[in-house]
């Protein structure tokens, strides 16, 4: 039996990626473009670096509903990772190339503090990033196409996995929500002792900082392991646990009312706390109760928005390329700062990103990936003439 074939597919999952795209795009709109809109837009903006941890919990989630149960082996589950992500990466690279060379050249006179690295060790850094091994070296972890620190961290995990996969099987329900609830507590460990111990000697540092412990806090892949870690947990659970739609509701509004309450409270709290997974449990809940597939959920199962969350991965890689060439002129200076302006930028990335999708994503993983061993049965099959 094809495990892998006997579980349905969770198509509203693929939507909510495009919502958590959605957040990341509006955060860096109003990081480099300008701030605008009502106070209750300005501060859901200004946590959209938040989409990232739900990506980083949502991956251990659907791997281990993808995986579980089934013979893996770590080659062919790399390989298969390789040309899911890579190919769309790549080619990110190559859009952005003029701008990092820019850039570089240009460091002196435009003085971007995440730069600083890149401009001292161009040779350095570029290498880091084709190898997806910036994040491991915490000043270079926005080299070139800034946003693909992220990938560089989901590559470590993607190394774990196939082993994290035979550990985690071994455990109870109960092990599993004590891993949850630890893995919080570490990652908050980790930022609060940042927000405490200030080893940049900063007091209220913000996104715009940029020194080494606040990058190691922010993008080192070791960091971030507890998200992971927290969304396999909860797909295990997921797994293990009957079906109960009634409880669907419940966990989405906690989801939903979490994320509300930090964007309320955002200039109480201190931003590497945010920033690090402080969010973590209120997005497992989120995605375990749209995972549940309740009728009143099947809106994300709508085959636009699931083809925006198909394509909600390029539009994360280039969208930055395309806010500052959508709202600045060739003088440095800001247009198109408006509502309208979004929604037309957003348009402009959500087609651009349905092309990449089309045209790069899907032909080179069906090329890359490894071919599936035919069932010992069809086998047969096929031998006898069938």
């Amino acid at each position: 039996m094809n495990i892998e074939a006997s579980r349905p597919r969770l198509p509203a999952l693929t939507s909510l990626r495009f919502f958590a795209a959605f957040h990341v795009f509006i955060f860096h709109v109003q990081a480099i473009v300008a701030v605008f809109g009502p106070a209750w837009y300005q501060r859901l903006a200004s946590i959209g670096y938040v989409g990232v941890s739900f990506f980083f919990v949502l991956s251990g989630f659907i791997l281990v509903y993808t995986y579980e149960g089934k013979p893996i082996m770590a080659r062919d589950f790399w390989r298969a990772r390789f040309a899911r992500v890579y190919p769309a990466y790549a080619f990110a690279l190559l859009l952005t190339t003029p701008f990092f060379i820019f850039a570089v050249r240009h460091f002196n006179e435009i003085k971007v503090g995440f730069m600083a690295f890149q401009a001292a060790h161009f040779k350095v850094a570029a290498a880091l990033e084709i190898l997806l091994l910036q994040s491991w070296v915490p000043p270079a972890a926005l080299s070139w196409n800034a946003v693909g620190w992220s990938l560089s961290v989901e590559a470590f995990f993607y190394l774990l996995f196939p082993l994290l996969l035979l550990c985690y099987g071994r455990l109870s329900r109960k092990q599993l929500f004590a891993i949850m609830i630890a893995c919080w507590l570490a990652s908050n460990l980790i930022s609060a002792s940042y927000t405490v111990l200030r080893p940049d000697g900063i007091v209220n540092p913000d996104s715009n900082v940029y020194t080494s412990w606040m990058n190691a806090v922010k993008f080192f892949p070791v960091a971030r392991l507890p998200e992971f870690l927290m969304g396999m947990a909860a797909g295990f659970v997921f797994l293990r646990t009957k079906r109960n739609e009634r409880i669907a509701l419940p966990l989405i509004a906690a989801g939903l009312i979490a994320v509300a309450l930090v964007a309320r409270f955002s200039n109480r709290i201190p931003y590497a706390v945010i920033h690090t997974a402080l969010l973590s449990p209120a997005f497992a809940a989120l995605i375990y109760g749209v995972a549940l597939r309740s009728r009143w959920t099947s809106i994300l199962e709508n085959r636009l928005l699931v083809l925006f969350g198909d394509a909600s991965y390029s539009m994360y890689l280039i969208h930055v390329t395309i806010l500052f060439s959508f709202f600045h002129t060739q003088k440095g200076e800001v247009r198109n700062a408006s509502f309208v302006g979004l929604a037309e930028c957003l348009a402009i990335a959500l087609a651009i990103s349905i092309l990449i999708y089309r045209f790069v994503e899907e032909p080179a993983r069906r090329r890359l990936r490894p071919k599936p061993k035919a069932q010992p049965a069809l086998a047969a099959a096929a031998a006898g003439g069938v």
